[in-house]
């Protein structure tokens, strides 16, 4: 585990230092271990030096007062974790809210960034208005987080494993008792989720309208088709907005790394980022 300087942003890296660097950036609410340590140790495999880390409010990096940070903040932790390592530049993987942290990184430093791979997010900088939303069961389970006692242990934990049911493949089976043993071990590892719920107060972004064309790394889309929270047809547009973007759908994915999905995940990251 390392700490960048600036922050207290915790990081984790499989692999050969000597192989080209992959940054895996995680989404809301999630610590590095939403990227799941068998699947970095794969990437790692492919010769790629892997680096996870948890984002600020959540795992063991600084917990802070709400609203005391913006994303252009969560973008400079990446660039500051790759820094740690002294690492110039990497391929730069973003999940979901990560995503748009990896799109923000790759306008705001771009010489810090390889190749682009956003997965299961949504463009930022342009219109999404015409785009499906999110569908009316996950908006109905989300609504009920403003009732959840976020300091209560076994309710936090009940309404995660919810929420992560309500955004599982559809093509796929749900471990229900598996996943409740993994979020209690990022429950208590994180010292509660009750600081991370600061990801959703975030602001900023009004700034990069229409910048999104500025991006002149390839960009690799991996998106579910089933991803109830940014239909697929978010990641279509992200495609459509940067020269060259490439899709690929992961059919009956969910907003989710099923370890199902992880062939077909492995293989589009090996081929986009080879050397």
């Amino acid at each position: 585990m390392t700490k960048t300087a600036a922050s207290e942003i915790v990081s984790q890296t499989f692999g050969d230092p000597g192989d080209p660097a992959m940054l895996l950036v995680m989404g809301a609410m999630a610590s590095m271990l939403w990227w799941p340590q068998a699947l970095c140790k794969k990437l790692a495999g492919e010769g790629r030096f892997v680096i996870r880390y948890d984002n600020r409010d959540t795992g063991l990096s600084t917990k802070y007062a709400p609203g005391a940070y913006t994303f252009d903040d969560m973008a400079d932790d990446a660039a500051g974790v790759l820094d740690s390592y002294g690492i110039a530049k990497a391929h730069v993987v973003g999940m979901s809210m990560g995503g748009m942290i990896a799109q923000r990184l790759a306008v705001k430093h771009p010489s810090r960034v390889i190749t682009l791979t956003v997965i299961s997010s949504s463009p930022v900088g342009i219109d999404t208005s015409h785009l499906p939303g999110t569908t009316a069961a996950y908006m109905e389970h989300s609504a009920a987080g403003a009732k959840v006692d976020w300091s209560d242990r076994d309710q936090v934990v009940g309404f995660v494993v919810k929420d992560a049911h309500a955004i599982a493949s559809t093509a796929h089976p749900f471990d229900e008792k598996a996943m409740k043993a993994f979020i209690e071990q990022d429950y208590d590892r994180s010292g509660g989720f009750l600081s991370a719920t600061n990801h959703f107060m975030l602001k900023g972004g009004e700034d990069m309208k229409g910048r999104l064309r500025e991006i002149k790394v390839p960009l690799l889309v991996i998106h579910g088709t089933s991803d109830p929270i940014f239909p697929v047809e978010h990641g279509a547009a992200l495609a459509d907005a940067v020269p060259g973007g490439r899709l690929v759908r992961i059919e009956g994915g969910g907003h989710e790394l099923h370890s199902d999905d992880w062939g077909a995940i492995v293989a589009a990251l090996v081929a986009h980022t080879k050397p």
